[in-house]
């Protein structure tokens, strides 16, 4: 009995390991983003902590000029002796790639927090602000953001909120049938470490907020982008080609 226990023990250990994300830590150098296997669909997750990266919104130059693509945006970082190391959708857009809701890059506040109730993901309440100071990260509810009055470095608005305290969004449904290619954000409950996740298939909301919650294990979460979404992370060979962009997320070295 003793031997057939240990051999049970050994085979629970080894499937532990083959089901378990492979996300790795969020302070090595030599591997930032992993692949990792949700309810059958393929998700590529980044991990940062912010002691060690430098994480930052972009949108615009110093004359006002929209980034639009990674490469404007790689270019102008390489000019100044810096490297983009990841780069992804930071938040949702109007047409002339203005920010739909909040957002605070190096040169001020783009737009104000919105709360107006309207059609489409951002306005599916609750939606979020994800902001960035110099230790740490966070995510919270929009009017929870404004309660707080946090003074960030920077931060972007987007919606729905995915995990709300360990909670999926409440409005999001389980057997909901759209699927599209989705991108969000998750902060580590100590504001240290911050989860950037794409979808490389189409899923839904319900499936893209439990993979938050379920695999990379943070109570808080928001989504970004949905559609338009893509990545550039040069260490896993992507650098993602489309139409130009709004807001974008990066990381700097």
């Amino acid at each position: 009995m003793r031997v057939l226990a240990l051999i049970l023990m050994t085979a629970l250990c080894l499937a532990a390991c083959i089901e378990a994300p492979a996300i790795p830590d969020a302070g090595a150098s030599d591997q930032a983003c992993a692949a990792v296997s949700h309810k059958s669909d393929a998700y590529t997750v980044c991990r940062f902590s912010m002691s060690e990266h430098s994480i930052r919104l972009f949108h615009s130059d110093a004359e006002g000029e929209a980034y639009r693509q990674f490469s404007t945006l790689q270019r102008e970082l390489d000019e100044q002796g810096q490297t983009l190391v990841f780069a992804m959708n930071g938040g949702m857009y109007h047409e002339d790639r203005s920010p739909v809701g909040f957002f605070r890059d190096e040169f001020g506040d783009r737009a104000t927090v919105n709360t107006n109730d309207g059609p489409g993901n951002f306005h599916l309440k609750p939606n979020g602000v994800f902001w960035i100071s110099r230790f740490d990260a966070g995510i919270h509810e929009s009017q929870t953001y404004l309660d707080l009055e946090i003074d960030p470095v920077y931060a972007t608005q987007s919606g729905p909120m995915l995990v709300i305290d360990g909670d999926l969004h409440p409005g999001l449904n389980p057997d909901g049938t759209s699927r599209r290619r989705r991108n969000g954000v998750g902060v580590s409950d100590d504001g240290t470490t911050v989860y950037f996740a794409i979808s490389d298939t189409a899923v839904t909301f319900h499936d893209f907020a439990t993979l938050f919650r379920d695999e990379i294990g943070v109570s808080n979460a928001l989504f970004l982008d949905g559609q338009v979404s893509r990545i550039f992370a040069p260490e896993i060979n992507r650098n993602e080609l489309g139409s130009d962009l709004g807001p974008i997320v990066g990381v700097v070295e």
